[in-house]
């Protein structure tokens, strides 16, 4: 695998649920703050009024119980890139022991116009500085 965005996650007391864990919906959240630290720190992408895309899907797959004491970090990637979408991968791991795997996850990202609301080409720009975290570049 190429270059991938390690995030730290915090875990607040309100993300935790009756079961004495993280809560399915707040790996979602984590998912975009995943997204949020890659279009940062590889695409320059600041603020949300840059933003170029739009979420289309994302799914979760619940491994293994995060609590509140654990230390936690997301990692980020890209899988494949296309003509007017890409895909996200995630992993939630323990920050201690990168082996530990919570949860995995993707989402497919469409290139936007906003103010004429339709799908437009994935800028090449944009996909010379992902293909280095891309795992089919």
């Amino acid at each position: 695998m190429n270059k991938t965005i390690l995030t730290p996650i915090y875990i607040r007391f309100k993300d935790i649920d009756a079961m004495g864990h993280v809560n399915n919906a707040v790996y979602i959240t984590f998912f975009e703050e995943g997204r949020k630290a890659f279009l940062s720190e590889v695409l320059g992408i600041i603020e949300p009024s840059e933003y170029s895309m739009i979420l289309a899907t994302i799914n979760c797959e619940y491994i293994k119980p995060l609590c509140l004491a654990d230390n936690a970090s997301l990692e980020t990637w890209v899988s494949d890139i296309g003509k007017k979408s890409f895909r996200f991968k995630y992993r939630v791991l323990n920050s201690e022991n990168l082996e530990i795997l919570y949860a995995k996850g993707e989402s497919v990202m469409v290139a936007y116009n906003y103010k004429e609301k339709h799908s437009i080409p994935i800028p090449p720009e944009f996909v010379k500085m992902m293909n280095d975290y891309t795992e089919t570049a």
